[in-house]
């Protein structure tokens, strides 16, 4: 496998003493493969920003490339700029711009409406100091009219100073191919990294997919419904599916994968393990 593709892990901020630990020994079985970097997500309205930041310190701390989400709903220009600064100051060089979802009960999404209106921000206000990633969806944004919409919108994050996207998790890999391509239709040609979810628990994977918008292939599904509650048989069966979807995008010339980890390192790393990285 060649060297120049970027491998990358994301981790939400623990909310217990106990989560911290565990997520700093997870993060020491993952360094061991070299990643890109580490990103950490962020919630909106105060409700993990603290949680964030202490953990992009940590990382940082422990010698590895962090890379910190930062997201529209809830946020106040001076919040962002604050964190901006205290991020470059930290030596912090990547941000990943959201858009973010709006929790229930909140009533305002921000000062920030949209992600190209936060790139731009970053941009205007550090320039060139941080490396910009946004989000792409092959299988579309869950509220956009329609795909051309969804793409102009994915064009206006890349035209405000993005520098590179990682994509939803999906299972089809038709999707993404044909999403890069009509990216590159319109002139985008920053790289777009797949966003890869190891499938753990259905219950789980189920529930966040209706949530994102991520389709589950039929057959994925009806299979992994008829193994109920026999985990060890959806885990190995996850760990073939996800090691051909990764095996099939590198193939295909994707950058790089993007591993969201919910913050456990064994998935991640056997996929790596197969893929022979």
């Amino acid at each position: 496998m060649t060297n120049s593709k970027l491998f990358s892990f994301e981790f939400f901020p623990p909310q217990t003493p106990e989560g911290v630990e565990k997520l700093i020994a997870v993060r020491k079985q993952l360094a061991m493969l070299k990643p890109e970097f580490f990103s950490v997500t962020f919630g909106a309205g105060g409700s993990t920003q603290d949680r964030t930041v202490e953990t992009i310190r940590q990382i940082k701390a422990e010698g590895h490339n962090a890379a910190p989400h930062l997201s529209c709903v809830g946020s106040t220009r001076e919040n962002i700029r604050a964190l901006l600064f205290s991020y470059k100051d930290m030596g912090i060089k990547r941000i990943v711009a959201l858009r973010g979802d709006l929790p229930s009960g909140m009533g305002s999404i921000g000062e920030f409406q949209y992600a190209n209106e936060l790139v731009s921000f970053i941009r205007a206000q550090t320039g060139e100091h941080f490396h910009i990633e946004v989000a792409a969806y092959p299988e579309f944004h869950p509220q956009a009219r329609s795909p051309r919409e969804d793409l102009v919108n994915f064009k206006r994050k890349i035209m405000a100073g993005a520098d590179s996207a990682i994509t939803q998790y999906f299972y089809n890999t038709d999707a993404y191919f044909r999403f890069v391509d009509e990216s590159g239709k319109m002139g985008i040609t920053v790289p777009i990294v797949p966003g890869i979810m190891p499938i753990v628990k259905f219950s789980q994977l189920a529930r966040f997919s209706d949530a994102c918008g991520t389709e589950i292939p039929r057959w994925m599904r009806k299979t992994l419904e008829s193994y109920g509650d026999d985990s060890a048989s959806v885990q190995s069966f996850g760990l073939d599916v996800v090691t051909q979807l990764c095996e099939k995008l590198l193939a295909g010339g994707a950058p790089g994968l993007h591993f969201y980890t919910l913050n456990q390192a064994g998935p991640s790393q056997e996929i790596w393990k197969r893929l022979g990285i």
